[in-house]
């Protein structure tokens, strides 16, 4: 089976669940929405990732080698959603686009610290995977929707 280039040489996240949720609030608003479980609402989809995040985040043990991470994470996670409100409010195209550039850059730094804080801690590994494969998604939407702006 090919790898996922977007994870090869990850092998924190080989064989993701990605219907795997972490809390049953989130689980259940989820249920309510697209197919996949996904909300189609990407702002109502960026928030559960913010609330994601920071859930995740009360179970990482504070230590000198995650507290940097933890609020890392912290910044990158629930700013994915803050700066898709501004997008979604944007002034002119450029705003949209600079809003959307951040969207994506955020996403894709959340993956990576999701990915170290993993490594710091890797009993977490398993709470993570969802986490990480949202990231990942979120990161790609956001990726696309750039490319789409720049016509």
């Amino acid at each position: 089976m090919p790898k996922d280039p977007n994870t090869q040489g990850n092998p924190n996240f080989e064989n993701r669940n990605p219907k795997h949720t972490l809390n049953k609030e989130t689980t259940e608003k989820r249920e309510t929405a697209g197919r996949n479980g996904k909300p189609y609402d990407l702002e109502e989809r960026t928030a559960l990732f913010g609330e994601d995040v920071i859930e995740f985040l009360k179970k990482v043990p504070a230590n000198d080698i995650t507290k940097r991470l933890i609020s890392q994470l912290a910044g990158a996670g629930t700013s994915v959603g803050a700066n898709y409100c501004e997008a979604d409010d944007a002034p002119s195209k450029k705003a949209f686009k600079n809003s959307i550039s951040t969207c994506k850059r955020e996403a894709r730094e959340s993956k990576f610290f999701i990915r170290m804080i993993v490594k710091a801690v890797p009993e977490l590994k398993e709470q993570a995977r969802p986490l990480w494969q949202e990231a990942k998604e979120l990161h790609l939407i956001f990726a696309k929707i750039y490319r789409g702006s720049v016509k």
